[in-house]
């Protein structure tokens, strides 16, 4: 294998590998009948198929509903019924799925089951409906906005943008949103758990993140005069909105402008870029029951769950340079042709130490990295394995 012959490679493993995967008579069971299990709990879902694809195939929309602790399961389910149309109306084209949560606690789509059942989600919507996994969005309200601050973050690396509507952040990190856009929305009178101030302070937050690290592009969107329920959905309507969160955060002062508060608007500005040229990762903050243990093209094992890692492609240099803030045990560079010239030596920076490093390429790693996320955007031909 070499540079001018991986991707064909590439394909053809992938294109075995989604064969297989399209006669195995589960994973078309669980596409048929829109339900999915892991361990001893399982994940049901609608869908809706609106328009035709492009050329790169559908965008798809994970929309998750509100409710939570629900010992009765009947809230739960009114408002899983409920979310299978409460974005639906603004999709153009694309595949809209409406998750059910897999148990009635507050933080009903944060489960650890949910991880493995959204990756296994995804997947099948790329290889049984054609889904671009370019384009996958996140979003939710109330208890679904929670789930957007559980799961975007462990699962930033398959999205291209999410969204989040009335719930609260209950301390989750968001360092690993650095390359998946988000956009924060809560009414200024929802003042249950200090939610309308929680998220503003998320936006300062994601401010000092943006101008330390660059990245973590995101808008937020305070509704004035609004309780928890308020207008995210209004694809024709523009709505009034705070217009300087910092001041109305400090003292309460309202300032208006009119916006664009749609969610789908907002999610369609953007395509994921699966090879960012900087990946910042907190390794807490991981989904332990996940298969996954890649995050871009960065590797860690399933037991590091305590670290933070810094990572810049450096093209010019043809090398990796780990930034100052790196502190992390072990972890895995992955590489493939279109990143670096594997053929030359790669250079690995970490302040004042230096590696020079020749790679070589591996059908081995290639099939590994295509299995373990079934995306051929994540497909590598190389590792460089890091100890700091």
């Amino acid at each position: 294998m070499n540079k001018d012959n991986w991707k064909a490679e590439r394909e053809r493993i992938f294109n075995d590998y989604a064969d297989k995967v399209r006669k195995d008579p589960v994973r078309i069971k669980e596409v048929e009948e829109q339900k999915m299990y892991f361990e001893d709990v399982y994940m049901k879902y609608g869908m809706s198929i609106i328009g035709e694809p492009d050329e790169n195939g559908y965008p798809l929309y994970i929309a998750m509903h509100g409710g939570g602790q629900d010992p009765t399961h009947m809230i739960n389910e009114q408002q899983w019924e409920h979310m299978g149309i409460y974005y639906k109306g603004s999709v153009k084209r694309g595949i809209y799925i409406n998750v059910r949560a897999v148990r009635d606690t507050w933080d009903c789509h944060g489960n650890p089951e949910s991880f493995p059942l959204y990756d296994r989600l995804i997947e099948n919507m790329m290889i049984f409906k054609n889904a671009d996994p370019n384009r996958v969005y996140m979003l939710g309200y109330s208890a679904g906005g929670d789930g957007v601050y559980i799961v975007s973050p462990r699962m930033a690396d398959r999205l291209a943008a999410t969204h989040m509507s009335a719930g609260h952040h209950n301390g989750t990190s968001i360092y690993n949103l650095r390359n998946t856009p988000i956009q924060l929305q809560v009414g200024a009178l929802d003042t249950a758990y200090n939610r309308h101030k929680v998220t503003v302070e998320y936006q300062v937050k994601l401010d000092g993140l943006e101008e330390k690290y660059g990245g973590y592009e995101h808008n937020t969107f305070v509704h004035i005069n609004k309780p928890h329920n308020f207008y995210d959905y209004k694809k024709d309507e523009l709505q009034s909105v705070i217009a300087d969160n910092y001041k109305w955060l400090e003292d309460d002062t309202v300032t208006e402008k009119k916006a664009d508060t749609d969610a789908i608007h907002f999610l369609d500005r953007y395509t994921r870029k699966p090879i960012p040229d900087r990946i910042v990762w907190d390794l807490t903050n991981r989904a332990p029951k996940r298969n996954v243990t890649s995050f871009y093209w960065l590797r860690a094992p399933k037991d590091e769950t305590e670290g933070f890692i810094v990572c810049d492609l450096d093209k010019e240099n043809n090398g990796i340079v780990i930034g100052k803030d790196t502190k992390a045990k072990t972890f895995t560079i992955l590489l493939n042709d279109d990143m670096l010239d594997l053929d030359k030596i790669v250079n690995v920076s970490f302040g004042n130490r230096k590696w020079e490093i020749k790679v070589q390429r591996s059908e081995e790693v290639l099939e590994n990295t295509l299995a373990e996320r079934e995306d051929k955007n994540f497909a590598f031909t190389a590792k460089i394995d890091i100890e700091l």
